[in-house]
């Protein structure tokens, strides 16, 4: 009877981590394949597998289709621009369309750079090698990294990291991506003369990095749509509307770190992004 019991027990064992694994697949969640031996390992290599070729196949699928929609519009700017250029201009004309072109084919590259770099983190499981993070350190790199951008637009950078924070266990270069990213959003949504603020700071969810803008605020409609992929809004001095990659790679470098990002507009004004990561 003992040994049947622990028998029961070990398949028992077995099989509720390959049922959790799978439940987590099927949420779409990254999961790792669980330990297992014996004909288990193999069924779990096997579910692996299967999870690896499905999504590959609907990924591709996903990525074609949402890359061709984004490089129609650059791609009919430049169309236009050359056909123009073929008949005689005047020079400023020319030196326009020109211009055009140079931006356009700029355009396609940075989206096509930011697809790539996307892809690879969506597939990563796990972080390779996490390790210690100083939040006001990586804080303090980040805005001296935005400074020359920030003042090009008239737009002033402010930190405020909270003494004694307990270090963030992570991906140094990930975590100041995603904080570029969401520096580099406000500024662009904040008017000239207007402030910035980035705070690193413990709250009752875990460690945080916010970042504060001055700008008008996320319309209602756009509220449950801006960590979609090619999502953006335009921007309040009618410059050309961003990616829409940027907010979903920072989503998705929290997620890869346990934690989450959100918008909300705030009281006063403006918008206020918050990642969250659980202390460790």
């Amino acid at each position: 009877l003992l040994v049947g019991g622990l028998a029961a027990w070990w398949l028992s064992r077995q099989l509720a981590a390959l049922r959790r694994y799978a439940d987590a697949v099927a949420r779409g969640e990254r999961a790792q394949l669980p330990d297992a031996a014996g004909e288990f390992a193999d069924l779990g290599c096997a579910l692996e597998s299967m999870r690896r070729q499905l999504e590959g196949k609907q990924y591709v699928e996903q990525y074609v289709h949402a890359l061709t929609h984004e490089l129609k519009s650059p791609l009919a700017a430049i169309r236009g621009a050359a056909e123009l250029l073929e008949g005689p201009l005047p020079e400023a004309d020319r030196t326009r369309f020109v211009a055009s072109i140079g931006a356009q084919s700029r355009r396609m590259a940075g989206l096509v750079d930011r697809m790539l770099a996307l892809a690879a983190l969506e597939h990563r499981e796990a972080l390779d090698a996490p390790v210690p993070v100083d939040l006001a350190a990586l804080a303090g790199d980040a805005l001296e990294d935005a400074a020359s951008r920030a003042a090009a637009r008239g737009v002033t950078l402010r930190l405020h990291a909270a003494p004694g924070l307990p270090p963030l266990v992570g991906d140094a270069f990930l975590l100041r991506q995603l904080l570029a990213n969401l520096i580099d959003n406000a500024i662009d949504f904040s008017p000239p003369g207007a402030t910035v603020d980035v705070r690193a700071e413990a709250g009752p969810d875990g460690l945080v990095l916010a970042v504060d803008d001055a700008g008008p605020g996320i319309p209602a409609f756009a509220l449950a749509r801006v960590f979609e992929r090619f999502y953006s809004l335009p921007r309040p001095d009618g410059g050309t509307r961003g990616s829409g990659l940027g907010l979903n790679f920072a989503a998705e470098i929290a997620k890869l770190h346990g934690g989450r990002v959100a918008l909300a507009n705030r009281d006063g004004g403006g918008t206020r992004a918050r990642a969250v990561f659980p202390a460790r």
